[in-house]
């Protein structure tokens, strides 16, 4: 059962989602975007912190960050990386479809919604690379590791968004992080 915060940001997301369709990303204040959601503008900035962060705002980002963490230290840094995602993303819900696709539609197509994904996704870097740092990891090798694995699954996300055909999400990542080079259990 969802909080009413939860319910809120859902609302608040949904009805930007439909109103940036309908009328433009440019042409949909946020003031519309909270009277068309029946809550004040000061609420939306309660739970988006700008515009743009409701298109391409991530909240997975400690999750991802834990898992990767987590994941033995034996192991060289892009396999915990890419190991530590396939376990996060294995926590996640898997994203309503539609509503995902328009998401990444929107930030495609719009100049500064790419940059603010871009943003977004330098944020993911810098906590996942951060994470590893902490356990050992050199700078340049956490940053590396980090930014190819976050690299493969930019191009799956952005692919199974454009593709109206493609199944579902969760597959897709995890095709794209078995895609990358690997190394295989030890475990007989």
């Amino acid at each position: 059962m969802s909080t009413r915060a939860e319910r809120t940001t859902a609302l608040l997301q949904s009805t930007a989602l439909r109103l940036f369709l309908e009328r433009g990303y440019d042409q949909t204040t946020v003031a519309e975007i909270a009277a068309a959601a029946g809550v004040s503008h000061m609420t939306f900035f309660r739970h988006f912190p700008t515009k743009e962060s409701v298109v391409v705002g991530d909240p997975y980002d400690p999750l991802i960050a834990e898992a990767v963490r987590c994941q033995p230290t034996e192991l060289p840094a892009f396999e915990r990386v890419r190991r530590g995602l396939l376990a996060a993303w294995r926590q996640m819900p898997e994203p309503a479809v539609g509503e995902t696709r328009d998401r990444i539609r929107l930030a495609v197509s719009h100049p500064g919604l790419r940059a603010a994904s871009q943003q977004s996704s330098k944020a993911t870097e810098d906590i996942v690379a951060a994470a590893l740092e902490d356990t050992g990891v050199p700078h340049l090798e956490a940053v590396v590791a980090t930014g190819a694995c976050l690299g493969a699954i930019m191009a799956a996300l952005i692919d199974w968004g454009l593709d109206p055909d493609a199944g579902p999400l969760g597959p897709r990542i995890v095709a794209a992080l078995e895609t990358l080079p690997h190394v295989p259990d030890a475990s007989p």
